[in-house]
C-alpha cells in the first residue's frame, strides 16, 4: 500500500566500532541510501571521552558523523541523486576550531566545546560539498531551533527556577515535530534539489559567519579528523 518499513540498527556514535560495525551492516542490508540525516547530538555534558579517548562532545557530534559519512558514501554516491543533511546550532557562532587542543586536553569549557563541535559540523558540511561536487550527492547543514527535547539533560537549572523555565519552554521552546522540519525539507524538498554547500533555518536559506566559511580550516579539519578516526595513518 506504498507503506514505508522502519529498520531500527544499534548505532553508538561514542564509538568507531560501533560506527563502523552499523555501517557494515547497512552496506550488507541496503542497496540504496537515498538521504542521511546526522542529527544524534550531546549538549554541554561534564568532561568525559568516548571509548576511543575524544572529548565527547566533539567525538559524538562531529567525528562520529564524520566516519558514519565517509563510510556511507560509496552507497550515496552509486544512489544519486541523494543527500546528506548536517544538524548544526546557531551556538556555532560562539565556537572556534582551536587545532592545538582539539580534545579539550589543556581546558575544558562545556559550552565552548559544543559550539566548537557545531561550528565543525558545518564546515565539514562544507568540505562534504566541495568533495562531492558533480557526482549527484548534496549536503546542508542547518539550525533545528531550540526543541523541548532531553537534549539539554546536562545543564543545571536550580530547583526554584525549574517552574519557570518548565513555562517559558512550553511557551517558546519548538515541539520535536516542528523541529524536524527543516532536516525533513533539506532531505525531501524539490526546492532544495541540486542545492549544495548551504546552511538553513526554518526551512530557509541563512548567512554564516566568516569562520564558518573558511575553507583552509575546513580543509583541515577534514585532513585531521580522518586521522583521528582512522581513515588515514
Amino acid at each position: 500500500d506504498g507503506a514505508g518499513e522502519l529498520v531500527v540498527r544499534e548505532l553508538d556514535l561514542a564509538s568507531l566500532r560501533s560506527v563502523r560495525a552499523f555501517c557494515h551492516r547497512v552496506l550488507q542490508e541496503e542497496s540504496r541510501l537515498d538521504v542521511l540525516i546526522n542529527n544524534a547530538g550531546i549538549f554541554q555534558c561534564p568532561y568525559m571521552k568516548t571509548e576511543d579517548g575524544f572529548e565527547m562532545q566533539f567525538g559524538v557530534n562531529h567525528l562520529g558523523h564524520f566516519l558514519l559519512t565517509n563510510l556511507l558514501l560509496g552507497l550515496l554516491k552509486n544512489s544519486a541523486p541523494s543527500r546528506v543533511v548536517v544538524v548544526s546550532s546557531k551556538l556555532y557562532k560562539y565556537g572556534e576550531i582551536n587545532f592545538e587542543d582539539l580534545n579539550s586536553e589543556i581546558s575544558y569549557n562545556k559550552s565552548f566545546c559544543y559550539s566548537r563541535s557545531k561550528l565543525a559540523n558545518i564546515l565539514f558540511a562544507r568540505e562534504l560539498a566541495r568533495r562531492l561536487e558533480g557526482t549527484g550527492v548534496t549536503v546542508n547543514s542547518l539550525h533545528p531551533g531550540i526543541v523541548r527535547t532531553n537534549l539539554g539533560r546536562h545543564v543545571n537549572i536550580p530547583l526554584l527556577a525549574k517552574p519557570l523555565f518548565n513555562l517559558v519552554s512550553w511557551a517558546f521552546f519548538k515541539t520535536p515535530l516542528e523541529g524536524a522540519q527543516t532536516s525533513i525539507y533539506l532531505a525531501s524538498s524539490p526546492d532544495v534539489e541540486g542545492v549544495s554547500g548551504k546552511y538553513f533555518g526554518d526551512c530557509k536559506e541563512e548567512e554564516l559567519l566568516p569562520k564558518a566559511m573558511d575553507d583552509l580550516v575546513a580543509r583541515k579539519l577534514w585532513d585531521i579528523s580522518e586521522v583521528m578516526v582512522g581513515l588515514l595513518k
